[in-house]
């Protein structure tokens, strides 16, 4: 289909059907002249007649494919199933003043209120996907994340110190709410931030539910739930799964293990399908990815970023965390600035990978080419670890250059590297 006949409900979920008729009459007409040559193809694959003039329900039937489903009806049924939620928001929120709603970021706060949600929106800001994640006591903990969020954020120490504190006391008074929805995506940063608040919940509220997705029908490319309509927000409410003894026990495991100063652990639970916590499995294997590859030192981000500006031309920072949001990462986790956080020191070393012009323009406009050592290391023929300045955390895992080390090979199990220099 053209792309101007690309619907804009595959970005935020919310499907007009009037506007899906409209566009499945404008691409009747487009298969009829024989402008849509891709379509038509798909229509004959499809039909026992090939011969057969095209009607409007193939035209539909492509629509709705085109929005991941089935056919037109089952378009037809969700469409009705959202518009009744967005209608009812009380029938089925049962949602009090008391509610507390959780999430990792501000993204859904005003959805939530537009959507008719009455309880009190808590946001939680710490990435925990990044950065070092130790096991130390409370306030050492805090220190230590403080510091590190003033770092990607460019915020002063102070002013980390204060809203890590903040969220975090509020995490350590949740056992005493009446009840708690966590509100968390499939990868990494809403994954960890799931098992942070399962493992330390003592008491548990008297209440706790949580709703995690990974895809919603008509999204083709689901990023997260910021992205979508408050109208979404009302038929995902009827989603929610109340959090069981087995949740609790399987993420006391998984933060314990995250925090380790090895990975086996974390990859043993990487590799483990558990109905009850059913995104974190897949989550602590991407995550794993972070890891270095035994092959070149990269991580799988930086490995798809130097992919990236490899094969195309032109390319700015900015483009390329574009690509890798809308079509290389397996598992979108990674703001704009904790993407330029985990780039710079390819950039910003005495043997960079990348090489980006010293610009006084912000980051995510400076054009970026690959230096001859980042098309080495990319090729397989160097290794980056032995020529970075900076050590990295990943969870409870310190990687530093030049020194013995834990990688991930090409099936995701860790490897200690303990070649030397």
């Amino acid at each position: 289909m053209p792309n101007h006949a690309f619907s804009d409900a595959a970005t935020h979920g919310h499907i007009d059907l009037d506007i899906e008729r409209k566009r499945a009459k404008t691409l009747l007409r487009l298969l009829r002249d024989g402008s849509a040559p891709a379509q038509m193809a798909r229509l004959t694959r499809k039909s026992s007649d090939p011969a057969r003039l095209p009607g409007l329900s193939d035209a539909q039937w492509l629509i709705a494919q085109d929005l991941g489903f089935a056919d037109w009806p089952k378009l037809k049924a969700h469409v009705d199933a959202l518009a009744f939620a967005a209608a009812h928001p009380g029938f089925a929120a049962d949602d009090e003043r008391e509610t507390q709603h959780w999430r990792c970021g501000n993204d859904i706060a005003h959805s939530l209120r537009t959507a008719g949600f009455q309880g009190a929106f808590q946001a939680f800001t710490d990435p925990l996907c990044m950065g070092p994640v130790r096991r130390l006591d409370t306030d050492r903990f805090l220190e230590v994340r403080s510091r590190f969020v003033s770092q990607v954020f460019s915020l002063s120490i102070t002013e980390a110190r204060n809203r890590l504190g903040e969220e975090y006391r509020a995490l350590a008074a949740i056992g005493q709410a009446e009840r708690v929805v966590l509100w968390c995506d499939a990868d990494a940063y809403d994954q960890l931030f799931l098992v942070y608040v399962l493992a330390n919940a003592r008491p548990r509220p008297k209440r706790m539910e949580v709703i995690a997705i990974d895809r919603v029908p008509g999204v083709r490319r689901f990023i997260g739930i910021g992205q979508l309509a408050p109208s979404i927000l009302a038929w995902l409410w009827q989603k929610r799964r109340v959090v069981d003894d087995r949740a609790f026990a399987l993420a006391r495991e998984a933060w314990d293990a995250y925090r380790a100063p090895d990975p086996l652990a974390w990859a043993e639970i990487a590799r483990r399908a558990a109905d009850s916590l059913p995104f974190l499995g897949s989550a602590m294997r991407r995550q794993l990815q972070e890891l270095p590859s035994s092959r070149d030192g990269l991580s799988l981000t930086q490995r798809l970023t130097l992919e990236t500006i490899r094969d195309r031309s032109d390319m700015t920072l900015g483009k390329a965390y574009g690509v890798l949001m809308l079509i290389s990462e397996p598992l979108p986790f990674l703001g704009d600035a904790m993407y330029y956080a985990l780039i710079r020191p390819l950039i910003e070393c005495a043997n960079p990978l990348l090489h980006v012009p010293d610009e006084n323009t912000a980051w995510e406009r400076r054009p970026v080419t690959l230096t001859e050592l980042g098309r080495r290391t990319l090729a397989g023929d160097a290794y980056w670890l032995d020529h970075a300045d900076e050590s990295r955390w990943i969870g409870g895992i310190c990687v530093s250059p030049r020194q013995p080390h834990w990688t991930i090979d090409d099936a995701s199990l860790p490897v200690w590297r303990d070649r030397r220099f």
